[in-house]
C-alpha cells in the first residue's frame, strides 16, 4: 500500500501547535506520509500552501484536500 500525502501547514502560535499534538500526530502513518511545514520559520512555502487552498493555519491537506482546524492566523498576515 502507498502512502497517501499529507501537509499540515502552521505558524507556531500556540493554537497551531496544539492542533499539532491533538490532529496531525493522530494520523494513521501507515495510511499517510506527514510534512509538517512551519511557514513562519518557511516562508519560501507559503505560495505552495495557497495553491493548495490554504486560507489560515493551522490547515491539514490530505490529497489535496484543505482542511482548516481552526483559526490561528490568516495566510494573507503570514505574508507580512
Amino acid at each position: 500500500m502507498t502512502k497517501k500525502p499529507a501537509q499540515f501547514y502552521h505558524a507556531g502560535c500556540p493554537v497551531c501547535m496544539e492542533a499539532e499534538q491533538k490532529v496531525a500526530h493522530a494520523l494513521d502513518t501507515n495510511r499517510f506520509d506527514l510534512e509538517i511545514i512551519h511557514l513562519g520559520e518557511q516562508k519560501n512555502r507559503i505560495g505552495e500552501a495557497e495553491s493548495k487552498g490554504v486560507k489560515s493555519v493551522p490547515a491539514l491537506v490530505l490529497d489535496g484536500v484543505p482542511f482548516h482546524i481552526n483559526y490561528g492566523a490568516g495566510i494573507e498576515d503570514l505574508k507580512k
